[in-house]
């Protein structure tokens, strides 16, 4: 088996490597391999490839040896972005699409089918019959049914807009289906226990969040939360136990979310704490055993490997495989329905990412694929976390990654604020900032206020305060990080994306006493664009609790009405095809600078997406920032 892969290795490291500075390529290439699994009865595995900008899902047979590659795509006419085996035989991908229509950017998904053995083509598993609806989102599986193999249950809203019915799917047939649960009022999702049955619908009327639970006792659906977004309590359902009266939830616990049950049996649905950190929010998913069916454990960013395990069984077995591989961030990723067969994926700062094969019976663990080809045996940068304090005494933390050993530094520094910005950076292996390592910069992310992560407070700190404390404290992030590592403070430069190049614009309108320069991609530069856009989906209201529906406030938070105050050289970047958001905001601020005469570029890429997904853009991109970086910071 891992002849085949190491032969594939060798065609995409066939680039010369040797020189004293990594190659963009060592960045800039997608991924080699992602999304490595195995099928339920652990004799396939199937995997993503990315080859020459095209990416490709292969299968590889144990009991004949062969590989194939069942799915092809350049990225442009549309991406993957998940794929499931619904057995044994047929894998289910969901196919994202780029759409305009009415002038109106979207993005539509589609799930297709395939078999597993390469025979037939790439088809849809659903088509909507005459004068049913077809709906934006199609991809929507609620449940694969193991012991129905030919069967899944699907979301589908085929006959009101935004309103889903749940459908049993024949995986034979894309016109064959039987509908299950009618919709109901604004019930956008909904969720099954461990028996596939359907127990629960999520629901947004507006800005309020509500859930539905059918009650197995009285065959009736009833309320059993609701609130206003952005507000508190903010629960979210997260699986049945295989008790059917066991609903995990994620809930609000000293204002950090943490994990409880709740008995749905009970009118009182009283919350029993499961599992809560004192310093971070509880953020991933259940995780569940293939075997028992019940619940065994969650994903957790800051817990040993990802996840913490309720099960003592399970937790054995991971300090089992962190002494075989020790010093690294091991995760199994992909298990067999026996438990038996599984993937490890595990990283470490020699290792940005790797894949092995474990069988429990046999003990053994058989090495499948690199995800970094070019990265191997280098001396990367190792991330590390700090924490600051911003000028209001609160603390900040962030990741500072430091140049590589060997390399020469430049002795100076960018801030990258995440996107989001409801989001937050984590540790390991990140081959954005460990590019800018490799180049002699010594790099801060901060998780400002407003990102996720740190308890409900500090994340709704960025609701309608964009440019307030939150681009405050990355001014205050530079400013720690000249006085603790060895930067001159005079050659520090903001660059983000999405949220965090609308931060970088923002810093350079208001923050050039601290950032010699500024660099955007796919960044936001006009907030009151936004709210007005958003008239055309159903998320409006959202989008205004979020960001504010004030025009004056929202003109005031807006770089491109202050380009005349601009005067650091600014780099935008930004993708044709950007379906979140749209290319307007960089072209508007590219004129209004230029008109103005400021030091400004701007590179659009054709084709290009939010998330830098085509790998020549993401070559240009990186080189254009490298030159850019160069020219200013030097």
């Amino acid at each position: 088996m891992s002849r085949i892969f190491i032969a594939l290795l060798l065609i995409l490291s066939s680039a010369a490597v040797h020189a004293e500075q990594l190659p963009v390529e060592a960045f800039g290439l997608l991924p080699q391999s992602e999304q490595v699994k195995l099928s339920p009865d652990g004799d396939k595995l199937s995997f993503i490839i990315h080859n020459q900008g095209n990416t490709y899902i292969g299968v590889k047979d144990f009991k004949t040896d062969a590989t194939k590659y069942v799915v092809s795509t350049d990225n442009q006419e549309f991406k993957i972005g998940w794929y499931r085996w619904a057995n044994n035989e047929l894998l289910l991908v969901s196919a994202d699409y780029p759409v305009k229509q009415r002038g109106i950017k979207y993005t539509e998904t589609r799930l297709l089918k395939v078999h597993a053995d390469g025979s037939g083509k790439l088809k849809t598993v659903m088509k909507p019959k005459k004068r049913e609806l077809n709906p934006q989102f199609q991809n929507g599986i609620i449940d694969l049914l193991p012991d129905e193999p030919d069967y899944i249950l699907m979301g589908l809203a085929l006959k009101v807009a935004n309103r889903p019915d749940v459908y049993k799917i024949n995986l034979n047939s894309e016109r064959k289906r039987k509908l299950l649960q009618r919709s109901r009022s604004d019930i956008h999702s909904w969720l099954t226990d461990q028996q596939h049955r359907v127990r629960l619908g999520y629901g947004r009327d507006e800005t309020k969040i509500f859930y539905r639970l059918y009650d197995l006792a009285t065959d009736e659906w009833r309320n059993i939360w609701e609130y206003e977004i952005f507000d508190a309590p903010d629960i979210t359902p997260l699986g049945f136990g295989l008790n059917p009266s066991e609903l995990y939830i994620r809930a609000i616990h000293n204002d950090r979310y943490a994990i409880f049950k709740v008995d749905v049996t009970d009118k009182k649905l009283t919350k029993t704490l499961v599992y809560a950190d004192e310093h971070y929010d509880i953020e991933g998913s259940l995780i569940y055993s293939r075997k028992t069916k019940d619940v065994i454990g969650v994903y957790h960013g800051e817990a040993n490997n990802a996840k913490v395990y309720f099960d003592p069984a399970y937790e054995r077995f991971q300090k089992s495989l962190n002494k075989a591989i020790p010093d690294a961030y091991n995760n199994i990723v992909s298990v067999s329905d026996d438990e038996n067969m599984y993937v490890l994926y595990t990283s470490n700062p020699q290792t940005p990412g790797a894949y092995y094969l474990g069988d429990r019976k046999a003990k053994t663990l058989e090495f499948i694929i690199d995800e970094y080809p070019f990265l191997l045996q280098k001396n990367l940068s190792d991330k590390r976390k700090v924490s600051y304090q911003a000028r209001d005494g609160l603390s900040i933390e962030a990741y500072v990654t430091p140049p590589y050993e060997g390399v020469e530094s430049k002795k100076a520094a960018l801030v990258i604020p995440h996107g989001g910005p409801m989001v937050r950076n984590y540790g390991g292996f990140d081959w954005f900032s460990q590019f800018f390592a490799s180049r002699g910069y010594t790099v801060i992310e901060p998780n400002f206020r407003g990102s996720s992560g740190y308890g409900f407070e500090f994340e709704m700190a960025s609701i309608q305060k964009w440019d307030g404390a939150m681009q405050d404290d990355l001014a205050d992030a530079a400013k720690w990080l000249t006085k603790n590592y060895p930067v001159d403070k005079n050659k520090v430069c903001i660059l983000g994306a999405s949220y965090g190049g609308y931060a970088a614009m923002m810093a350079a309108v208001k923050q050039q006493d601290v950032f010699r320069c500024a660099a955007s991609f796919a960044g936001v530069s006009d907030l009151e664009y936004i709210v007005r856009k958003a008239k055309r989906f159903t998320n409006y209201k959202v989008v205004k609790k979020q960001i504010g529906d004030d025009s004056d406030m929202l003109e005031q938070k807006s770089p491109v009405n202050f380009a005349k105050e601009i005067n650091i050289p600014l780099l935008l970047i930004h993708g044709d095809k950007d379906r979140v958001v749209d290319v307007y905001h960089s072209r508007e601020m590219f004129e209004e600078l230029e008109d103005l005469g400021k030091v400004v570029e701007y590179i659009e890429l054709e084709n290009g997406n939010h998330y830098l997904e085509i790998e020549k853009n993401r070559l240009k991109t990186l080189n254009a920032f490298d030159k850019f970086l160069t020219q200013h910071l030097n």
